[in-house]
């Protein structure tokens, strides 16, 4: 009991997310309160129509090192939820789903909202007992208390996306991951979809301000709350999206190149000038985005991308800018970076 309590206190500590999913898979799996040969944790992710399983940890005797999935990977690639039924009747029975006489496997359901649902799914040589499935139980409690901790202090309030404050570690790891891609030697590309590149794109209403002096504050709240709920459904569950603050928005995504990139924005763009919303009716919102660059930083990235918004601002707005197709046209001078690279796609 004191190994557990020791590792529930050493997971209380944890800030990031991934982190903490290895610390719980590791718990589990070490200590001698019960025998598990294997746990994995899951994410059920994508459309609620069509749902896959995401390996968040998977850790077993046999293996040493904590395996997971990409989050970038295509959906497609992922097992679907109806592929494993134990695990789909945990999530909709809330309950423990118990299979097999030995070895054993038992799924224990840990998020059961509309659109958050994971599961701790188990293996052991014999049927766990109703105690240990208890102190299972709690500990799981505790890990969807310490994951409720992370959203308030990482999300929008009103909306609900990222807030300001998370981009930079989020950022940060695209640009490993961007540098990781670009080397020559790296055997993450030998994945054909290690070769995406990273994007970060600024999204600002247009007229905002006249939202809110025609119709009040209490609109314009609601017109952010439908926008961020149109983002959701318009970017990938990878996609990270963010509420800047006022009207801006940003989305750091993934996309195999500049076309695929500006695709994604124009397609959003579209949506929401053809999305009704109450009262106000219609809106329109201008994007500038940018691709993430070798030793680049989180302020160099957004200036790009605002500068491009700025200048779909200042020529009609409801428009998709490039930062690069800019630079190349000569309608924006090239900003420098401190290695004295020039952005181009």
């Amino acid at each position: 009991m004191n190994a557990l309590l020791t590792g529930l206190a050493s997971m209380s500590g944890l800030h990031d997310r991934r982190a903490m999913d290895f610390a719980l898979a590791k718990l589990m799996l070490a200590t001698q309160l019960w025998s598990f040969s294997s746990v994995k944790l899951l994410r059920a992710v994508g459309p609620l129509n069509n749902q896959h399983w995401l390996t968040l940890a998977h850790i077993s005797r046999d293996r040493a090192e904590t395996q997971y999935d990409q989050v970038w990977l295509d959906i497609s690639a992922l097992p679907a939820l109806s592929a494993h039924p134990q695990r789909e009747a945990a999530i909709v029975t809330e309950s423990v789903i118990r299979s097999g006489t030995g070895p054993c496997l038992s799924v224990f359901p840990i998020d059961t909202q509309a659109t958050v649902c994971s599961v701790l799914e188990v293996v052991s040589e014999a049927a766990i007992s109703s105690q240990t499935e208890k102190l299972v139980d709690c500990v799981l409690r505790l890990y969807e208390n310490l994951q409720s901790l992370l959203d308030y202090g990482e999300k929008d309030a009103l909306t609900e996306l990222l807030n300001r404050k998370t981009f930079d570690t989020a950022f940060w790891r695209a640009a490993q991951a961007q540098e990781a891609k670009d080397t020559p030697d790296h055997p993450e590309r030998r994945n054909p979809e290690a070769e995406a590149s990273y994007w970060l794109a600024v999204i600002d209403i247009d007229h905002f301000k006249h939202v809110n002096d025609h119709f009040g504050h209490l609109i314009g709240d609601e017109v952010l709350l439908l926008l961020a709920r149109q983002m959701r459904t318009s970017f990938r569950f990878h996609d990270q999206l963010y509420r800047f603050g006022g009207e801006e928005f940003v989305v750091l995504m993934r996309c195999g190149d500049h076309a695929n990139a500006q695709s994604a924005l124009e397609r959003f763009r579209l949506q929401i000038a053809g999305h009704d919303f109450p009262q106000v009716k219609h809106i329109t919102i201008s994007i500038g985005f940018t691709p993430l660059n070798i030793n680049d930083t989180p302020s160099g990235a957004f200036d790009r991308a605002d500068k491009a918004v700025y200048y779909a601002k200042e020529h009609g707005r409801n428009q998709v800018c490039s930062y690069s197709e800019l630079v190349q046209s000569g309608a924006l001078e090239a900003q420098l970076d401190e290695t004295n690279e020039v952005d181009f796609f």
